[in-house]
This record gives C-alpha cells, sequence and structure tokens, in this order.
C-alpha cells in the first residue's frame, strides 16, 4: 500500500511496543524503519528474540544501536509462548502493542491506533484492540471510529465465533496474564498456545474490539509480509490449511465439535488454570 503523509509525530507515553523476533533481522529491521517512517513514539521498544542465529543476532546488535530498543534474549529456543511470555514480563507500561516482526503498520495505522487507544481509556471493561485477522468476525456490535466490540455468544451458530483473540498485531492492558494466564509454555507448537489462550479469554469474559476494514486492502492497518530471504517460520500440515471442498467441510465439522466442547471441558492443566511465572520455572 503506497505511504501517504502523516501528521508531525505520535507520541504514546503510556505504551511499549513489544515485537516477538526468531531469524528475521532484516523483517524486523523493516518494521522499525515503517515505525520511526510514520512517525510513531513508544515509552520503550522490547524486542523478545527466541535464540535466534549468530548472524541475526549479530545485526539485532547493530540494530539497537539504531532504534535503542530493550532487546531480551534466551539461550536456546523454547517457541512463542515464551517468547510472548518474556516480551512482556519486561514491558512497564500500561498498555503493550504486540506485533510480530513479519507485519508493517500502513499509513493509516497511527492515527487509527490513536483511536483505539482512547476507546481503551474510555472503556476499562475492554482488553484488547485487534488490529489484523484472516477474516471478519461474525457478531459484531459497532462502536465508534471504525471499531466495533466482537460479542461472543455460545449460543450463536459456527465455529468462527470462538475467534474473539488470536496472536496478530493487538493493543492489549499490561494486566493482561493477571487476567487471563500465561501462555503455556510446554506447549511448543504456536497454533495451540494461542489457541488455548484464545479459551482463556473467552472463558474469562474477555472483551475486545477489532477495526472494522480488517479485510479492505485499501483500508488495512497491516501488511503480513513474507519475503524469499525470510519465509515463514510457522508450517501447517495439509489438513489445516487445503481449499479441498470435502476436506474444507470435514474440517469445519471438526472445530465445530472441538471448539465448543473444549469451551465447555477444556481441563485446567492448560492455559486455563493461569499459570504464573512461577509455576513455569518449578520442575515439572
Amino acid at each position: 500500500m503506497e505511504q501517504a503523509p502523516t501528521k508531525d509525530q505520535f507520541v504514546f507515553e503510556n505504551v511499549t511496543l513489544l515485537i516477538t523476533h526468531y531469524n528475521r533481522s532484516g523483517s524486523l529491521e523493516r518494521l522499525l524503519t515503517r515505525i520511526h517512517d510514520l512517525k510513531m513514539k513508544f515509552a520503550e521498544i522490547v524486542v523478545s528474540d527466541d535464540a535466534s542465529s549468530s548472524e541475526h543476532l549479530q545485526k539485532l546488535s547493530a540494530l539497537q544501536n539504531s532504534f535503542h530498543f530493550k532487546l531480551v534474549t534466551t539461550p536456546f529456543n523454547r517457541n512463542l509462548a515464551n517468547n510472548i511470555n518474556k516480551g512482556q514480563d519486561a514491558t512497564n507500561t500500561p498498555y503493550v502493542l504486540y506485533i510480530q516482526e513479519d507485519f508493517l503498520p500502513t499509513f493509516l495505522f497511527p492515527q487509527k491506533f490513536a483511536d483505539s487507544l482512547q476507546l481503551m481509556e474510555e472503556y476499562p471493561e475492554l482488553d484488547m484492540a485487534k488490529y489484523y485477522a484472516y477474516r471478519v468476525y461474525p457478531y459484531l456490535e459497532p462502536l465508534r471510529d471504525e471499531f466495533s466490540r466482537i460479542k461472543f455468544d455460545i449460543k450463536k451458530p459456527g465455529y468462527r465465533k470462538f475467534y474473539v483473540y488470536s496472536d496478530h498485531c493487538h493493543l492489549r492492558r499490561s494486566n493482561f496474564f493477571d487476567r487471563f494466564g500465561r501462555y503455556d509454555e510446554r506447549i511448543m507448537e504456536s497454533d495451540k498456545a494461542e489457541y488455548l489462550m484464545m479459551m482463556s479469554f473467552i472463558r474469562n469474559k474477555g472483551q475486545a474490539i477489532v477495526y472494522d476494514y480488517i479485510k479492505d486492502k485499501d483500508k488495512e492497518l497491516f501488511e503480513h509480509v513474507n519475503t524469499n530471504d525470510e519465509p515463514s517460520t510457522i508450517t501447517r500440515d495439509y489438513f489445516a490449511t487445503t481449499d479441498n471442498k470435502i476436506i474444507s467441510e470435514i474440517r469445519d465439522i471438526y472445530r465445530k465439535i472441538k471448539f465448543n466442547l473444549d469451551y465447555r471441558f477444556l481441563l485446567s492443566k492448560y492455559q486455563l488454570n493461569n499459570k504464573t511465572k512461577a509455576d513455569y520455572q518449578k520442575p515439572q
């Protein structure tokens, strides 16, 4: 999307920008450069790295000199759940804007982010504001400034009603872990850890707003950029991604049954038990 001129500066003194990173320093540089070009200023920028290679760590050190972010590292790869947890632990502001390194904000984002932050301030019951999703949420209630409340109701048909939470670009309050628990670091698959957080968010009556035009190419707030040099590090199996009509129908039936059963009966040994940071440091 072509970039348009922005105002002189957008300053968010009560927000930390949290970026998770793994072996994609070129993508991180593009994101940080875009934030700079959009003249967005945050209280702090935290980059949480998941044991990238020495080549990328050297690049991160060089980027620190230019963009002055706090780098949080780990001696070995522990996957996205730990990467988000330790990144969130390093923040100290009332709000956290979370972006993975392969997303780029468009020129519309600074003003819409300011609008959503104002809504979060005005409505203390809101836990997060969402700026990107693969599909439009099926049950919405218009609010203001091109944002709508996500209205979850277990009695509504279909399974897409469950996608209230996702790891895509969003703003959340600093008490997010207090409300919904930490990401379960024993779960190595990032999609499953995200799924468990989604269930915890719903079960604990999380409230979210979402941007109205997430699927409008002319009004989108983020672009998802995967280059040939730094492709996505997440792989999904054929059953989860195929467009085959028969398999898609079977997949929809499976998800409808699974999501509804998990909502009612998911065992507390996973995310729903609100584990703390100390719990993960205990021997298993």
